[in-house]
């Protein structure tokens, strides 16, 4: 193999006319159909679409990971020179690590929790004989890890991926994937749920292995990461190539309708107001020169809140011994934190991690005790010295969180119809008004009867967050704590789930108190923000004038890290 830095003169990857099936599923019918794909060293290439689009088992598939039974037909095959249709087993697994790399989009998972980040990283070495000696591994370990921007490479490689930062540990993953030193890094949605700050940095590992002549294969939904970083962009849909070419061209010139509904959809300051699933993308003339411009339906208007304070909030602190410090040493993740929340209001929280976001919703939730600081709920004492869950339990309906991650969050051995009876409990309705309520509350979310027996498990992520949007409506709450609830979503069930929890809110008058890292996200949903750095609220206010405007060089920051769709895009983009 010529080593990536020279760059091989074949593509690394060559394949025509793929299709990808397995005997059990679609009716045997494939998944994956007729695609091309084409990466060539120093080169990234970007498959998009939707959750299900067939992204992620074409990537697999290079590596010899599409899953037992998996079906693989096509015209040419050839990876690294060779045709990957005779492939045997051993094979793959020579071709994996050495020539091509994989980096997850959930490092915590990915990465063995009872291994330290530094034997992790050394088993492809050890494995693929790279280095036969232990210093010379140990020593590729320390490199590879300065390499991808890890500081202290030494003491870092003997720490558990849990007693590192979500970055840290997103490099870690990018360092094992590297180690050996492969002409191809494929990377799956190695940014989703990462902060601004640290999805930048990621994303400047990747462009220094494509400026060392690797080939890149990204994976993601994030249309503004696309744009930043890859050269070409395949966009699939039910598992075909809908549009495909340079960035800038398929960006700025969609030429199938689903690429523009893709790019419709981005949440944004100037989509304030409207229902991002039904943005499309025209055609229009303006001065005899055809232009694109994005149409959006209005959402209802917002019934106007009483004003009434839902949510007090008022000089909360929170500190941590410092693990492996000294016996007095703290760590202080919240520091004189005070806000407002009114009836009817979208509060945004915006930070990067570790910046005290989720202690917080974690203290409004009465999930976690201030040291010191107090929290009001409806006028009632919630959390502070002296309040226990049982003075919160007559309130408790009133206040409901819906998480990012659902799946994990709901009991797997119930049922739609029994998460939602936990919603309804605390009404104490009869049998009869029990399923009429859950039927009423899933025909809101855009589901229906046909879903009360359906468990977690069989549902999509984007159904699975409707279920939770719905669970938490059914005691008619005051305020819901979103936590990043819309990150692990693709663009257009991201806009499904934003237009249907915006309406809902709007419906009831409910409050939201929500927390995440998209500051498009925030942009489009939010009255006001919050902006937590190291604990500190360094800046809020109104959501328009705190990102047309910011004040805090660290609110400044995080608007220049966040990925934008440049150029031409742009201006589409906010037509």
């Amino acid at each position: 193999m010529t080593s990536p830095a020279s760059g091989p003169a074949r593509p690394l990857v060559d394949i025509r006319g793929l299709s990808i099936g397995f005997a059990h599923a679609n009716g045997g019918a494939p998944l994956v159909r007729d695609v091309d794909l084409t990466i060539r060293p120093g080169e990234c290439v970007a498959l998009v679409g939707e959750s299900g689009s067939g992204k992620s088992l074409t990537a697999r598939s290079l590596i010899g990971l599409s899953g037992p039974g998996a079906r693989i037909d096509a015209q040419r095959f050839e990876i690294d020179g060779r045709d990957a249709r005779a492939f045997t087993e051993r094979d793959w697994r020579t071709l994996r690590g050495p020539f091509a790399g994989l980096v997850m989009q959930d490092a915590l998972v990915s990465l063995d929790p009872l291994r330290t980040v530094g034997a992790e990283i050394t088993e492809v070495l050890a494995h693929h004989r790279v280095l036969r000696s232990r210093g010379e591994r140990q020593a590729r370990v320390r490199e590879v890890m300065a390499d991808v921007g890890i500081p202290d490479p030494a003491m870092r490689a003997h720490q558990y991926a849990h007693e590192l930062s979500g970055g840290l540990r997103q490099r870690a993953l990018i360092a094992a994937a590297i180690a050996a030193g492969p002409a191809l890094v494929i990377a799956d949605e190695p940014t989703t749920a990462l902060d601004v700050t640290v999805q930048a940095q990621v994303l400047a590992v990747l462009a220094e292995r494509l400026a060392q002549g690797v080939g890149v294969l990204l994976i993601s939904h994030d249309l503004a990461v696309v744009s930043g970083i890859a050269d070409r962009v395949i966009v699939m849909h039910d598992g075909i190539v809908v549009d495909s070419g340079a960035t800038g061209d398929v960006l700025n010139r969609p030429v199938h309708d689903y690429t523009r509904q893709l790019l419709a959809a981005q949440p944004s300051l100037e989509s304030r107001g409207h229902r991002l699933s039904s943005a499309r993308i025209v055609r229009a003339a303006r001065d005899d020169v055809e232009a694109l411009s994005i149409v959006r339906d209005p959402l209802p208007p917002r019934v106007a809140g009483s004003g009434r304070e839902v949510l007090r909030v008022e000089g909360i602190g929170k500190t941590y011994r410092r693990r492996g410090g000294a016996h007095d040493e703290r760590f202080t993740a919240l520091d004189d934190v005070s806000f407002i929340v009114r009836e009817s209001e979208v509060l945004g929280i915006i930070g990067e991690s570790g910046s005290g976001k989720s202690t917080c919703g974690n203290i409004v939730l009465g999930l976690l005790a201030p040291d010191r600081g107090k929290v009001r709920f409806l006028d009632a004492e919630w959390n502070g010295r002296g309040v226990t869950e049982k003075m919160r339990r007559a309130l408790r309906p009133r206040m409901q969180y819906i998480p990012q991650d659902p799946l994990s969050s709901f009991d797997p051995r119930h049922s739609v119809r029994q998460l939602l009876e936990e919603g309804l409990y605390p009404q104490r309705l009869s049998k009869a008004d029990t399923l009429a309520r859950s039927v009423e509350l899933l025909e809101q979310v855009g589901l229906g009867v046909a879903f009360l027996e359906r468990r977690p498990v069989s549902l999509s992520g984007g159904q699975r967050q409707r279920v939770a949007i719905a669970r938490a409506l059914a005691s008619e709450p005051a305020l819901i704590v979103c936590d990043e609830p819309v990150s692990a979503l693709d663009v257009y069930v991201q806009a499904q789930v934003l237009d249907l929890l915006v309406s809902l809110q709007a419906r009831h008058s409910t409050a939201l108190l929500f927390i995440s890292h998209d500051l498009d996200v925030v942009g489009h949903l939010s009255d006001r923000v919050l902006v937590f750095k190291d604990g500190h609220i360094v800046e809020e206010g109104d959501v328009e004038r705190v990102f047309a405007r910011p004040q805090h060089a660290y609110t400044r920051l995080l608007k220049a890290s966040a990925p934008t769709l440049c150029g031409e895009e742009r201006e589409l983009a906010a037509s």
